[in-house]
């Protein structure tokens, strides 16, 4: 269900165990040859696969295009809300459905930067709402929302996600292939090893000058189109395990 083609009497008669899904990502820099909004193009895709696989069993929330993306300001273009702004806005988004009843949210992230402060508002909600037992608050990163190795299942050369690399340069091909540049002569640059595993804060001109971290040249709509399937199955799999809590018991 599609949040935003509701009207407020539909919302009110749902099943307030109804999953919740605010889907957030990011418009920000992806080098020379992916385009700006390249986090949410890829999260409203796989959130599209999502929904028409559950039908009307979970309630999507409009994509919260903003993300936490203050360590790509040095590109132009990149749009960002600062760490602690980023986190009231998450525990807020939240703090709405809790106050309409929902008892089960999910933010499924498409940016690695609302990474720290995703885990952070979950962790908040919970402290907050410390006496209800029937609330569930979860974030999940798309990439990592199952146990597969999504990289090896696509035929990828890259084993985990970068930025603008063969993974997200793949799925561009498959969905938006005209808006990829000259992603086949874009020089590889390697993640690197940064004093792991402690971690490192960074800002991403200490890692590329051009703005992409991995291997552009080798993605192919093929790919994407692979990616895309095991993403959007994961999710689904996460859901139905919200789906089937039962409202009390930490393990789900």
């Amino acid at each position: 269900m599609d949040l935003t083609n509701m009207t407020w009497p539909a919302v009110a008669e749902l099943s307030k165990d109804t999953p919740v899904v605010i889907p957030l990502a990011a418009l920000e820099q992806h080098g020379h040859h992916l385009p700006l909004f390249t986090d949410s193009m890829l999260t409203a895709e796989i959130v599209r696969r999502a929904a028409e696989q559950l039908g009307g069993r979970v309630l999507f929330a409009p994509l919260q295009w903003l993300g936490n993306s203050d360590h790509h300001l040095d590109f132009p273009g990149t749009l960002s809300a600062a760490p602690r702004c980023y986190l009231d806005l998450l525990n807020s988004l939240a703090e709405n459905f809790v106050h309409h009843g929902f008892r089960r949210i999910l933010f499924l992230n498409g940016h690695g930067g609302n990474d720290v402060p995703g885990k952070q508002a979950v962790f908040e909600l919970r402290q907050r709402h410390r006496q209800r037992t029937d609330l569930l608050f979860l974030f999940a990163t798309y990439w990592n929302a199952g146990h597969s190795s999504p990289g090896a299942e696509a035929g990828c050369t890259q084993q985990e996600m970068g930025h603008a690399c063969e993974w997200e340069t793949s799925m561009i091909l498959r969905i938006a292939p005209h808006l990829a540049g000259d992603y086949a002569n874009a020089p590889d640059v390697d993640p690197g090893q940064p004093f792991t595993p402690a971690t490192r804060g960074w800002v991403t001109q200490d890692r590329s000058v051009r703005g992409h971290i991995g291997s552009p040249r080798l993605a192919t709509a093929e790919k994407g189109e692979k990616l895309f399937q095991c993403f959007a199955r994961d999710v689904v799999s996460l859901l139905e395990r919200v789906l089937a809590w039962n409202g009390k018991d930490w393990s789900g």
